[in-house]
C-alpha cells in the first residue's frame, strides 16, 4: 500500500468560522482598532440608568479592558459580553482566540494531558478536563467553576480555535454551562 493511500486526505484550512451568538451579547471585534470605544459603549451603556458607582464602574472598564489587551496578545480575535448581574457588576463572557500549533500538540488528547499536568497545586481551584467531538471537530474542554474553554481543533492542522467562555458572578453550571456548551456546539467552519 503506498503512503497516499494509507493517509486520509488532510482537510482544507479554513477561511473563517461562523459561530452562533444569542443577540443579548454585545460583541467587540478585537482584530479593529476601534475595540476600546466598543467596550467603553458597553460598560457605560451597563452603568446608565442603574445607580452603579463611579467606582464600580471604572473597576469593571478597567478589568474588561485588560482582559481583552491580554487576549489580543494571545490571539484573541472576538469578545462577546453579557451583563448577569442588574448592579453592573461582571459580565458573563466569551472570548474567541486563534492558538497556532507552536509549542501546543496537534492532538487533542496530547494537549488535554499537556493541560492536565498545568493544573493548580493544592488549593488552587481545579479543572476538569476532557476531549470532547463537537460538530466542528474534536475539542478539548476544560470546566473550572467560573469559567469554560473549548480548544477546537482547526480543520487542515494550524492549531485550534480556542472558545473562552467566564461567568464570574454566576459561575460555570446550571443554565449558564448549557448555554455555553450550546455556543460551543454551533461553531462551524467556512472554507
Amino acid at each position: 500500500m503506498s503512503r497516499t493511500e494509507a493517509s486520509p486526505p488532510r482537510a482544507a484550512v479554513p477561511r473563517d468560522y461562523r459561530l452562533l451568538v444569542p443577540r443579548d451579547w454585545f460583541r467587540i471585534d478585537l482584530t479593529q482598532d476601534r475595540w476600546r470605544a466598543q467596550l467603553k459603549t458597553f460598560v457605560d451603556q451597563q452603568a446608565a440608568g442603574r445607580g452603579v458607582s463611579a467606582d464600580l464602574t471604572r473597576k469593571v472598564w478597567a478589568t474588561l479592558r485588560n482582559t481583552a489587551e491580554t487576549g489580543r496578545t494571545r490571539g484573541a480575535m472576538e469578545f462577546y459580553l453579557l451583563t448577569t448581574s442588574r448592579g453592573g457588576g461582571m459580565p458573563a463572557s466569551l472570548l474567541v482566540s486563534l492558538v497556532p500549533l507552536g509549542r501546543t500538540p496537534a492532538d487533542p488528547q496530547a494537549y488535554a494531558e499537556l493541560l492536565e499536568l498545568r493544573q493548580p497545586e493544592e488549593g488552587g481551584p481545579q479543572r476538569e478536563i476532557t476531549v470532547v467531538d463537537l460538530p466542528a471537530g474534536t475539542a478539548v474542554r476544560v470546566l473550572g467553576p467560573t469559567s469554560l474553554d473549548f480548544h477546537v481543533h482547526m480543520p487542515g492542522g494550524t492549531g485550534y480555535l480556542m472558545l473562552a467562555f467566564a461567568a464570574p458572578l454566576t459561575g460555570m453550571v446550571g443554565p449558564m454551562e448549557r448555554l455555553c456548551e450550546a455556543m460551543a456546539g454551533s461553531l462551524g467552519w467556512v472554507d
